[in-house]
């Protein structure tokens, strides 16, 4: 794997590094030690895959406060994704500031999202799948959001929402503590 940090400290874009025949390829998606080595949380217990029927769906933008603040590991495995990752980390040069990668089947790159950053995609197929894997399990009282177009953020989305939760679609505006 290739670890790439992005403008946001601790957030990372990690490539697969395969090795392929004539069967196809294999690559690593995981291994602790290499996650260890970039001083990166290699602690999972939790895995989950969200599809996603249609091509504009809108997921997030969520995170879990503390004490029960996770990390994740994302990767879009089938059709494509335009993934959005949000510090909300105060203490951080980039608070506030956001990045987008394409995560699709075919590059199959990962996103790494540290603690107290927040994390939401637009799918950008139809029947798009998406496999998390986090650092701690999940809680329902400290399953947290922000709003997808909230103005403190600005993100660009490269189109339309056409599907959206309530619940996403409702949190307040984001107010700095």
């Amino acid at each position: 794997m290739k670890f790439h940090e992005t403008k946001l400290p601790g957030v990372f874009e990690i490539h697969l590094e395969s090795a392929s025949d004539e069967r196809g390829f294999f690559a690593r998606t995981w291994c602790q030690e290499e996650f260890k080595t970039h001083e990166l949380n290699s602690r999972l217990v939790q895995c989950s895959v969200s599809f996603n029927r249609r091509k504009g769906t809108l997921r997030g933008i969520h995170f879990q406060a503390k004490p029960y603040a996770e990390t994740k590991l994302i990767r879009c495995t089938r059709g494509a994704i335009y993934d959005v990752v949000l510090d909300l980390r105060p203490e951080s040069p980039k608070f506030k500031d956001w990045i987008a990668l394409d995560l699709t089947a075919e590059n199959r790159n990962m996103v790494y999202v540290p603690e107290g950053c927040a994390h939401g995609f637009l799918t950008l197929e139809d029947e798009s799948e998406v496999f998390y894997q986090m650092s701690a399990f999940y809680n329902a009282e400290s399953s947290c959001g922000v709003r997808w177009d909230d103005p403190a953020f600005q993100i660009i989305w490269p189109s339309k929402v056409e599907v959206i939760s309530e619940r996403d679609r409702t949190y307040p505006n984001f107010v700095e503590d």
